[in-house]
Formats: structure tokens, C-alpha cells, sequence
């Protein structure tokens, strides 16, 4: 049997953590920023956690599952 390819853009995309959890940045962070409010740009700062309702395709598109 042939090896399961990783997904080559969700590899750059999703980082899972120690304790299992996907996390992401968050989006609309690169430019356009005069608009934005400094409060919404400290929250996309932070890494974005997976929800469950996309957490098995990304860890299929990982090769995790």
C-alpha cells in the first residue's frame, strides 16, 4: 500500500497542539488595518482553536485520522 499524502496547504495552515487541539491563525490580519479597531486587531493576535464541526476533516487533510 502506498503512503497517505499530507495535505501540503493544511499542513502549513493547522498546528496541533500537546493536548490534541488544531489551532490556526486567525484571519484578515494582513493589511486593511486603519479600519479596524485595536481591540478586534489584539483578538486576531491570538491562535484560533478548531471547533468540532471541522476538527476530522482537517485531521484527515493532517493524515492524523
Amino acid at each position: 500500500m502506498p503512503k497517505v499524502k499530507t495535505n501540503s496547504s493544511a499542513k502549513k495552515r493547522f498546528k496541533v497542539t500537546g493536548t490534541g487541539e488544531i489551532t490556526f491563525q486567525k484571519p484578515f490580519k494582513r493589511h486593511i488595518l486603519t479600519k479596524k479597531s485595536k481591540k478586534r486587531k489584539r483578538a486576531m493576535r491570538k491562535d484560533g482553536v478548531l471547533g468540532s464541526t471541522n476538527k476530522d476533516f482537517v485531521q484527515r487533510l493532517l493524515g492524523l485520522k
